[in-house]
């Protein structure tokens, strides 16, 4: 007996943008058969992309098919934090928590707070009806400060926007300072430029407390202390000063400032840097030789410098180093630290901010949540906080001093909804957990903080189970509590095409998935910064008004190594490779890979504390504990553990993690986090 062999089903592919908190803000192409997504893949059409995904995207569907999955509504039936939820119908959980808020709302609107970041990128499920609904509820507003706003703040304080040079012009760079960034890890398609250039014969420095695996693939590690970058830059410019590594012509056409700054440079020998930074004197004048003789010179400047006390002050000091000697001249010279700014982004039509009329609620900073949520109502905090709705982010996982966070959202009296695609910690503290989709279920659209291309998201397979858009979740709660205005009609495409109005070219999206933005290939050659001098501001009038600083200046950390004899050790707590903040955490395959919570720590930390290799380990400071496995490695400084994070609390030997011992203390500019300006002792359990 003979068998036909029948064709494979029929496939067809869509394209897509990936959504994650990621600099390469890549294009994917997913196949899709008999209604289900079989494999993702990056687009070789797109040039940022090349046809290359990470380790962690290219694994996608198994998020969106991932057994464990949340496909129907779920209310909370046990105690808070306990995890245990019932199935309820849609319209059960709408009802009820359009009734919870509007009850609240007749009260005070804001005592309800949304709570989100960067679980999607894209412009319209992140706030593109989100923001309408808080804004016609007149809730409290969200000061959303936890990854970026310290460099943010100081690229617009200096440059006047999230601007820099084009990623595709390292390839041509001579010499590459990789500034506070794991390329390798989080920045995959960047390196791919770094490596044509390092062909080329350029020269490759990373400037990171921990030596990283992009570290161990540079000419030269510049092992610095956390907190120290601005010292570092100030003896830079200190030398390319005293050796006259300078383009005066520059300086004097397209800079303001540069007297009262050249002045406060003079006064940061190598020497006394050195003593600052815990590096040899020879590695700082030898670096400030490569850069004021090996050009062009390009600098990766990344978010991972600016997460201390002094980290707006050390990127504005670092954003100023270009037009000391001229680098942005070349299209291959210059800094990149976001080009987010460059995007012609009609935020106003997406978010409606005309909603709100005359009302301008209160502001509250999500960095701070754990000490917000414990606040009774005051005068100068307003009412106490007494719903929360947690959409793209997991706080009690991912906010700083988690003690307090998890105190807070155990609040019997705390009212809370989590959009979420797992029971993550957040989650497990819901009243209701509302199921999201994911990025092959829905549109969006998407600009970049790595490279100058929009991209749109088509939807390659329909929602999985009972999941809904954050979209169609808001739009269902606005129909609930009556706002009756036309923009809480609008559909997910027709949000996708407001973004950037006429100034992207919508059909070229929906033909190619992207289109890239016309930016000279060496924007500020002749100056023409987007501040209100139009000149590279050394020196800001803006924040000088405030009664600051108006120059950039070293600041020292709140936590300063040596300031505590009982912590003696500073701890930087950088993403693990194969995670994404607190996404990708549950995915098997990527776990399996990462193993389990470590902290790295020296042979001579170890070594004192009687500390090897495997050990569980206690790490604490007076906001907490928590127990990992050690790692006695090379990539941890004398003096500096590395707490890789950030795993889920509950995966936790102790029911914790890295964020229990971090701080709510805030940054010099932009309201942020300092995550890795943190003092901690390491013993053994």
């Amino acid at each position: 007996m003979t068998h036909a062999i029948l064709p494979p089903a029929e496939s067809h592919v869509v394209r897509g943008a990936c959504p994650h908190d990621c600099p390469d803000t890549c294009a994917l192409l997913t196949t899709v058969q008999e209604g289900r997504a079989i494999r993702v893949q990056g687009n070789p059409d797109h040039a940022q992309t090349g046809g290359v995904l990470c380790t962690k995207v290219s694994r996608y569907t198994e998020r969106t098919y991932h057994p464990e999955r949340i496909l129907q509504p779920l209310k909370r039936v046990g105690p808070k934090g306990s995890g245990q939820f019932d199935p309820v119908s849609w319209s059960e959980a709408l009802d009820d928590i359009a009734a919870r808020l509007n009850a609240i709302a007749a009260r005070e609107p804001e005592a309800i707070l949304p709570y989100s970041y960067a679980g999607t990128m894209g412009l319209v499920q992140s706030e593109g009806m989100a923001a309408r609904f808080f804004h016609r509820l007149g809730a409290a507003q969200l000061d959303r400060t936890i990854c970026a706003a310290a460099g943010g703040e100081a690229l617009l304080q200096t440059l006047g926007g999230k601007v820099g040079m084009k990623v595709e012009f390292f390839a041509e760079s001579k010499l590459i300072l990789i500034w506070g960034s794991n390329s390798i890890a989080s920045n995959l398609h960047f390196w791919r430029q770094v490596q044509q250039a390092k062909r080329d014969g350029a020269r490759i420095v990373c400037i990171d407390p921990r030596r990283t695996e992009t570290a161990d693939k540079c000419h030269e590690h510049i092992a610095l202390r956390p907190g120290t970058d601005g010292a570092l830059a100030l003896a830079l410019m200190h030398e390319l000063v005293r050796n006259g590594w300078l383009d005066t012509d520059y300086l004097a056409a397209h800079t303001l400032g540069w007297e009262a700054l050249r002045e406060r440079a003079l006064q940061w020998s190598p020497e006394r840097a050195a003593q600052v930074c815990g590096i040899p004197v020879q590695q700082i004048i030898a670096l400030a030789r490569d850069y004021g003789t090996l050009g062009p010179a390009a600098i990766r400047l990344n978010y991972g410098m600016q997460r201390v006390r002094g980290g707006g002050n050390a990127a504005r000091l670092v954003a100023c180093l270009p037009a000391l000697i001229g680098a942005w001249r070349h299209r291959a010279g210059g800094l990149l630290l976001s080009s987010s700014g460059s995007f012609p982004l009609d935020r106003a039509a997406l978010h409606r901010p005309d909603l709100l009329g005359a009302r301008r609620p209160r502001t509250i900073n999500m960095v701070t949540i754990g000490d917000d949520l414990l606040r009774e109502a005051s005068s100068g905090f307003g009412p106490k906080i007494e719903a929360l709705i947690v959409y793209n982010s997991n706080p009690v996982a991912v906010a700083p001093e988690s003690a307090k966070v998890v105190q807070g959202f155990a609040r019997e009296d705390l009212f809370t909804v989590v959009l979420e695609h797992f029971q993550t910690d957040t989650a497990d503290y819901a009243d209701y957990i509302l199921p999201a989709t994911t990025q092959l279920e829905h549109w969006d659209i998407h600009l970049s903080y790595g490279h100058t291309d929009v991209l749109l998201n088509r939807p390659a397979v329909a929602p999985v189970g009972l999941a809904r858009t954050n979209t169609d979740i808001f739009r269902a709660l606005a129909a609930r509590m009556g706002f009756a205005d036309p923009c809480f009609s609008e559909d997910d495409e027709t949000l996708c095409r407001l973004a950037f109005g006429d100034a992207v070219p919508f059909d070229e999206l929906l033909e190619k998935g992207f289109a890239t933005l016309p930016i000279p290939d060496a924007p500020f050659a002749q100056g023409g910064f987007p501040t209100p001098s139009g000149r590279c501001e050394f020196f800001s009038a803006r924040l000088a008004a405030q009664g600051l600083d108006g120059l950039p200046d070293h600041v020292p950390n709140h936590e300063p190594a040596g300031s505590d004899h009982r912590y003696p050790l500073a701890m930087i707590s950088p993403p693990a490779r194969n995670f994404l903040n607190s996404t990708f955490v549950n995915v098997q395959s990527l776990r399996d890979i990462e193993g389990e919570p470590v902290l790295e720590i020296s042979e001579a930390d170890a070594v004192a504390r009687g500390i090897a290799t495997g050990d569980v380990v206690r790490v604490f400071n007076d906001r907490g504990c928590y127990h990992c496995k050690a790692t006695v490695s090379s990539r941890a400084r004398s003096g500096v553990v590395n707490g890789l994070g950030i795993w889920w609390r509950k995966l936790g030997l102790n029911g914790t993690n890295v964020n229990e011992v971090t701080s709510q203390k805030l940054t010099d500019l932009g309201r942020a986090p300092v995550f890795y300006d943190c003092l901690v002792e390491v013993a053994g359990l």
